[in-house]
């Protein structure tokens, strides 16, 4: 009897790893909430079916994004020595749990349930992992193309996966075009306000060649004569942002109502960040640009009207990045090699 077994036992797979729907759900909305207040807050618009499979995807990319930046919900970044080992379980970690097997990590097994439900694919989720990497790379955009790229990777490609779990086929290329606008518009606001955030880490994600045009020296991003020039960037990047903004409205207002108001509600109060940084102009960095609970509520109301009227003006020009071009690039060329330090183009 203490003779080793001779049969092989396999890990039986099953969505979620074998954890309790519930208990992902419960662990998801606790990382939300932490995460991200701004999205906590219009994830609760959906109805809750989808309210759910929303969080239980948000809550993969908050732990991949902690995982590859070695902090807690967005916090201090850690120790980054190291990195390349951390993308390499994220995309251990996420292949196992698409396959139905434990991870011991209830974020990646809530991905795996998801995606099970939703039919969400490794090829969505190796997009995103891709973003990642970039960063772990300690990566920089030398162009506008290159920009577009890397917000696809790190928003982008989120937004494809949020609109399959709200419902949209995987076959609609035009709605899941829209999604991506919708990432695009996040992350473009999200770069505008954390530019002094960033450069405290060493990261910049401002085209080098747009430094370049209005003469910021390497290293000197947010030094004080250089802010009206940081400004003016931003003010470059925050119209990119309400093109894809306007243009993600045409997709809205295809989905059911539950989701569009959420999704609108999202929408406005991440562009109210963005035009509150291009509103301050060179001060817009003196301190962090938050919008309020009070307004982020006035937001969501408006969302509700918007949602209701469901009438988006019709774009005047299309949006500057195209997901079809970037997919393009992306399965062509795989992954971008890390640049030399700050060059400066000929």
């Amino acid at each position: 009897m203490l003779a080793p077994s001779r049969i092989l036992r396999t890990t039986p797979t099953q969505p979620g790893g074998g954890r309790e729907r519930e208990d992902l759900i419960d662990h998801a909305e606790d990382s939300i909430i932490r995460g991200s207040r701004s999205f906590a807050l219009a994830s609760r618009l959906f109805d809750s079916d989808t309210r759910d499979k929303v969080w239980l995807l948000y809550a993969w990319c908050r732990r991949c994004d902690d995982l590859a930046d070695n902090q807690d919900h967005g916090g201090d970044l850690g120790e980054q020595e190291g990195a390349e080992r951390r993308i390499t379980a994220i995309r251990l970690l996420t292949e196992r749990a698409m396959e139905g097997l434990p991870t011991a990590d209830p974020a990646f097994d809530a991905f795996g349930l998801v995606a099970r439900e939703c039919g969400l694919t490794r090829e969505m989720a190796e997009d995103v992992i891709m973003g990642f990497e970039l960063d772990a790379m300690g990566w920089r955009p030398r162009s506008e193309a290159d920009l577009a790229r890397y917000c696809y990777h790190v928003a982008g490609a989120v937004g494809v996966m949020m609109a399959v779990v709200m419902g949209v086929s995987r076959d609609d290329s035009w709605m899941l075009d829209r999604a991506c606008d919708l990432g695009f518009a996040f992350q473009l606001a999200n770069i505008v306000r954390d530019v002094s955030e960033d450069d405290k880490a060493d990261r910049r994600y401002l085209p080098l060649e747009w430094m370049v045009e209005e003469d910021i020296e390497p290293g000197m991003v947010m030094h004080p004569h250089h802010r009206q020039e940081l400004a003016d960037i931003a003010a470059r990047l925050i119209e990119r942002m309400e093109r894809h903004e306007a243009w993600a409205r045409m997709g809205a207002a295809r989905l059911p109502f539950r989701s569009r108001w959420a999704v609108l509600a999202a929408a406005r109060i991440y562009g109210a960040i963005g035009r509150r940084v291009r509103e301050l102009g060179p001060h817009a960095w003196d301190r962090r640009v938050v919008i309020g609970r009070a307004g982020k509520l006035r937001h969501v109301a408006a969302a509700f009207v918007e949602a209701v009227r469901n009438k988006p003006e019709q774009p005047a020009e299309p949006p500057p990045w195209h997901r079809g071009t970037i997919l393009i690039d992306v399965r062509m060329s795989g992954p971008i090699p890390p640049p030399p330090m700050e060059p400066l183009p000929d």
